[in-house]
């Protein structure tokens, strides 16, 4: 019998450390795979010293919302762990793929499955949700659909509560976004597109909310993007309802107007909103109503997105980019880099049940190390991801990732492009 031995023990000096209230300078010790120390430290004479020269130091990104699994672009956005949406083929609603699921990025990718919460994901069968977590999900998903059947929903909130998981909720009414591929507004009219009401979202939302209140049930909205959407999640936690929700950097940064020349890059899920919903959801991320920034992750290859826009798939791909996105909102003062990584790393662990997603003693040691100020452009043609749909082709950034880290084995960056 073979016994595993622990990594080797690895130390970051100089590093400025992203704390969970605070960014100081100091080091940091590593050892069987967990932060042993951190600070001002005395580095033992066994350890690999790795000097960073300044460079910042946080934990690892923790990716909650993912359709695909693309271990090189995760890599190069520093994420190590992906909360792994049920929609895949075949669908993750059986104890076996679940379980498969989880093995496909190892040794370098965590991946956490999101079970699907009814079978196929068609919204009217439960699946089985108990022995899919006892399979390894850590999470009930919806998918890409909302559920339409509120009966339905009620009993997956009821298990997914007695199982201490989180649902991790889509939140658009499919009977009012129907086969729509845009918000309902003068830009899609302009470009006679098929859209929905920016309502659907709110709609969805405040039946979910009800449901979750009155069972008890943790729910996770995958993305909000409207205000009103907004006002119901804030309203909700006031009432003490266990409620959290996520965005993209897409809808922080991007309004409809990023269709006006039908480029299917923009066509994504939710589609993109009016430039006053873009602005309420800057305001719920600075005043902390978003719990969770995550990179909605979906790359589509030209067979999908080289169509007129209503026949093109929605999706982008977001993994490698999610980091130099969400650190220009830092810039602009949104939101400090402590709490950025809250909502990159720790808040996606809680929700998922997983210890980390933290620099603190004891906790697992997946970390990043990168250069805030590095400048590069996006390209969608040279990303590392299986495919570039990026709403953000061309655009200049900062951030690049220089250290890796996963369970206190150094991990080997892609090659850029």
């Amino acid at each position: 019998m073979t016994t595993k031995l622990p990594p080797p023990p690895l130390a970051f000096t100089n590093a400025r450390l992203v704390l969970p209230d605070a960014l100081r300078p100091g080091s940091l010790l590593v050892r069987d795979g967990a932060i042993a120390a951190m600070g001002t430290i005395d580095i033992p004479g066994d350890v690999e010293v790795i000097d960073l020269d300044g460079l910042m130091l946080a934990p690892a990104i923790v990716d909650l919302g993912v359709f695909s699994v693309d271990v090189a672009a995760c890599h190069a956005g520093g994420i190590v762990r992906i909360g792994l949406m049920p929609d895949q083929s075949p669908v993750l609603d059986d104890p076996g793929i679940v379980q498969r699921s989880a093995l496909i990025g190892r040794p370098r990718l965590w991946i956490h499955p999101i079970a699907a919460a009814t079978r196929g994901l068609a919204g009217t069968d439960l699946a089985e949700m108990a022995i899919n977590a006892q399979a390894g999900a850590r999470a009930v998903g919806t998918g890409r659909r909302w559920i339409s059947d509120a009966g339905v929903m009620r009993k997956v909130l009821a298990y997914a509560r007695d199982l201490d998981q989180a649902v991790i909720a889509h939140a658009e009414d499919g009977g009012l976004v129907g086969a729509a591929v845009a918000t309902e507004g003068e830009t899609a009219t302009r470009l006679g597109l098929a859209s929905a009401p920016a309502l659907a979202e709110a709609l969805a939302i405040a039946r979910d909310l009800m449901l979750a209140e009155e069972t008890g049930a943790r729910v996770h909205f995958r993305q909000v993007t409207t205000a009103a959407g907004f006002d119901l999640i804030r309203a909700a936690k006031r009432r003490g309802v266990a409620v959290t929700c996520g965005v993209t950097p897409a809808h922080l940064l991007l309004s409809d107007i990023a269709m006006t020349d039908f480029r299917t890059f923009a066509h994504l899920s939710p589609a993109l909103r009016a430039e006053s919903d873009r602005q309420a959801t800057l305001a719920a991320l600075r005043d902390g109503t978003i719990d969770v920034l995550s990179s909605g992750h979906d790359p589509r290859g030209p067979e999908e997105k080289r169509l007129p826009f209503a026949d093109s798939m929605p999706g982008m791909s977001g993994a490698e980019t999610l980091l130099p996105l969400a650190l220009g909102l830092v810039r602009d003062s949104y939101l400090p880099i402590d709490r950025l990584f809250q909502l990159l790393a720790a808040n996606p662990s809680r929700i998922l049940g997983l210890d980390g997603g933290k620099l603190v003693e004891g906790a697992p040691a997946d970390l990043l190390a990168f250069d805030p100020d590095a400048p590069w452009q996006i390209v969608a043609d040279r990303m590392i991801a299986r495919a570039g749909n990026t709403p953000f082709d061309g655009l200049p950034v900062q951030s690049r990732v220089r250290h890796l880290v996963k369970g206190g084995i150094r991990l080997e960056l892609p090659p850029l492009r």
